[in-house]
């Protein structure tokens, strides 16, 4: 589990295609090392990935084709900036929401726009997952824990303060570009209790 509070960007250093998926190697920027080792979690721009080699200078991790087909991570090329967040631990402050590291789909920049020393960004969400966006509540764009502001037929909007902008891939992100969305998952756990509560006898 993560907490959609990004530790570090990072760029992509190479992505192999292997044998049909993906190695993919990070230069991990600021995020420090000392902790982590092979088979931990981080969180790649909303993407729980596993750790399969690290060295000072560089993270790989192998990226199935399910991952590929579900997240905009296939899409992006060497030197592109990605948002990065070790695994949660117990004793950590959660100080956005939940964050599984598993993507529910792909969004698009729609527009941003200055709103005083703050940006407005509306991101264009799949269908299938409007009904899981609710204004006050939580969304995972590219791995960034966000409040939504309002939510229409099919998009929502977010206010990013200057900080967000400045320690994130925001700060790179153009109208038109994909993103990850992962759902808050309390969403999606009431609405499988209510799918049983309507199955239930009377």
């Amino acid at each position: 589990m993560f907490t959609g509070i990004v530790q570090a960007t990072g760029r992509i250093h190479s992505l192999e295609p292997r044998g049909g998926d993906l190695r993919l190697a990070v230069a991990p920027g600021a995020l420090g090392l000392d902790d982590v080792g092979v088979g931990d979690s981080i969180c790649v721009s909303g993407v729980c990935l596993t750790v399969v080699a690290v060295d000072a200078s560089v993270l790989a991790f192998d990226v199935s084709t399910e991952t590929l087909a579900r997240t905009s991570l296939g899409a992006h090329a060497a030197g592109d900036a990605v948002n990065l967040e070790k695994s949660l631990r117990l004793s950590d402050r959660l100080g956005g929401h939940l964050v599984s590291g598993h993507v529910d789909g792909v969004g698009e920049v729609v527009s941003i726009t200055d709103d005083a020393r703050a940006q407005r960004w509306t991101f264009r969400a799949p269908a299938a997952l409007m009904r899981y966006i609710a204004p006050k509540g939580s969304i995972a764009v590219d791995g960034v824990s966000l409040t939504v502001n309002e939510v229409g037929p099919d998009a929502f909007g977010v206010a990013l303060i200057p900080h967000t902008v400045s320690v994130t891939t925001f700060r790179e992100r153009h109208v038109g570009d994909a993103v990850n969305l992962e759902v808050d998952p309390i969403a999606r756990y009431v609405e499988r209790l209510m799918q049983f509560d309507r199955a239930a006898p009377v």
